[in-house]
């Protein structure tokens, strides 16, 4: 990539993720090529659509989440890894407005691939340690976690309805 195209590229992103925490993830793509200081076109040009242009913004906080999910692979407390990770994809999700309902869309699938990968392995170690069900499934657990992330971002208002209904959730998963 030339060095314009390079600069050109950051500001999009930047520009991109400001627009998605401020006004979620239907921002104005417009706006977003507008205030990094390119035409239309040129976003279009290195993202071709809205999913390209939210999977490349959101792929560090999953690099991150992917790279926690390895940490507690190695955890002696196979649930309590389990736990963690999902909240932490909860918080994730509920970062940004419409992240979550994009999540559960499958409309980011360079996002939502991995993590179920990450989030299949954390599970699988759950399971065998019998901390959690055998039926207890990852996709059931990736929608479950949206679901919260979603509740809690049409509730503002009440900042700990993710930790209650992740609770009650897991008294459901218990063995």
């Amino acid at each position: 990539m030339r060095a314009d195209a390079r600069r050109n590229y950051e500001r999009l992103l930047a520009e991109a993720r400001t627009a998605f925490a401020e006004h979620g993830t239907h921002a104005s793509l417009e706006d977003v090529a507008r205030r990094a200081g390119v035409g239309i076109g040129t976003l279009y040009r290195h993202f071709p659509d809205r999913h390209a242009l939210m999977s490349a913004v959101f792929q560090n906080e999953v690099d991150a989440l992917l790279a926690r999910s390895r940490e507690l692979l190695e955890s002696e407390q196979p649930c309590a890894a389990l736990v963690q990770w999902l909240r932490a994809l909860i918080t994730h999700a509920s970062e940004y407005r419409g992240l979550a309902h994009a999540l559960m869309s499958a409309s980011l699938p360079s996002c939502g691939i991995p993590m179920r990968e990450a989030g299949h392995a954390l599970l699988v170690r759950a399971q065998q340690s019998g901390s959690v069900r055998a039926d207890v499934s990852i996709g059931d657990l990736m929608q479950l976690t949206n679901s919260i992330a979603l509740a809690a971002e049409q509730t503002p208002d009440d900042p700990e309805l993710p930790d209650r209904l992740l609770a009650l959730t897991l008294r459901g998963l218990k063995a």
